[in-house]
């Protein structure tokens, strides 16, 4: 299945294949990656590792929900006056 990206330089949607960069990666690969994280930092910190992760993950989620937020209230533009 191809997916669509924006080409700019023609200003219309187009199909490419550089949107689906990690289709290719199966469960090997990810055991993998997980034994080199496991061996660089070791089992003492994976777990303040993820602790760290989900708290930026949440933060990023949070910042994003206030900037939707922040827009949603400047289309709806300010409240009427009233005489």
């Amino acid at each position: 299945m191809r997916q669509m990206c924006y080409n700019f330089e023609q200003w219309a949607w187009r199909p490419t294949e550089e949107v689906s960069m990690f289709h290719n990666i199966g469960p090997q690969e990810i055991g993998l990656i997980l034994v080199v994280v496991l061996l660089l930092f070791g089992a003492k910190r994976l777990p303040e590792l993820a602790r760290s992760l989900g708290q930026g993950v949440r933060e990023f989620r949070k910042s994003v929900k206030e900037i939707g937020d922040d827009v949603n209230d400047a289309e709806s533009g300010p409240p009427p006056k009233s005489s």
